[in-house]
Parts: C-alpha cells; structure tokens; sequence
C-alpha cells in the first residue's frame, strides 16, 4: 500500500489581506444599520411634524426607508470590493463614485410630484445614508 503525502505551505498573510470583501461588509453593514435606524428617526420625525410622507397620495411605509437605506450600504459594498480589486486608487475612486451617486440620488425626490416636505425629507434621508456610510467603508480601502 502506497501513500502520497502532499505538502500544503502556508504563508503569513495579513489580516487585511485574508478576505478584503469582509472588511467592507462588516463596515458597510454596521454603517448601514446605523443609517437606516437614523432614517427610521427621521421619517419618524417627519411623520410626527406632520409631514406626508406620500408620492402622488400614496404613504411610504415607515420600514421602507431602513429598507432601502441597508439596499444603498449593500451596493457601496459591492462597490467597494470591485474598486479594491480593479482601480489604482481604491478609495479616492469609491468616494467618488459614491458622492456622484449619491448626488443624482437627489434628482428623484425633488422631481417627485409631493409637497416641498416631503422632498426636503426624502432628500434628507439620502444625505444621511451618505453621511453615515460612505466615510465607514471609504476609511477601508486603501489610499
């Protein structure tokens, strides 16, 4: 009876280097519940100073804006493993990308037909997912 034996070598590797994609999922999630629970605060709020939340008489459910807020945090991930592995300058080409993004965001809630709240406060909630995760998972990727 034979038996091959084969060698595994095992080379040191980094911590940041095992599975970038987790860092940027950990940091993009984290970031994004704490982004969507500040949405929920602000449609709350909104909601709470009278301000109809509805496009064209139809009321947004108040776990619509969590929703849509972790959906936001899961593209910037995925964007941020696609620049990690593709661009020259990972972090500058994230932020970018993700404030120009996240600036043609606006057009919708202002183009909307609602009341000029409603717009202020659609408007408000995509500034504080930006806000709240595009420096967590930015601060991620290397310069």
């Amino acid at each position: 009876m034979t038996t091959t034996l084969t060698p595994t070598i095992s080379m040191p590797v980094a911590a940041d280097q095992v599975r970038p994609a987790g860092r940027f999922a950990r940091a993009g999630l984290a970031s994004g519940f704490a982004a969507a629970v500040a949405n929920l605060a602000v449609a709350v709020v909104a909601r709470q100073a009278d301000v109809a939340l509805a496009i064209k008489g139809e009321e947004f459910p108040l776990f619509a804006f969590p929703q849509v807020t972790l959906v936001a945090a899961v593209i910037g991930i995925g964007l941020a493993a696609l620049f990690a592995r593709r661009a020259r300058r990972p972090r500058h080409t994230f932020v970018v990308t993700t404030v120009v993004l996240s600036a043609l965001s606006m057009v919708p809630p202002a183009i909307v037909d609602a009341t000029i709240a409603t717009k202020v406060v659609l408007g408000l909630t995509h500034a504080v997912a930006a806000v709240i995760i595009i420096p967590a998972i930015a601060r991620r990727l290397a310069s």
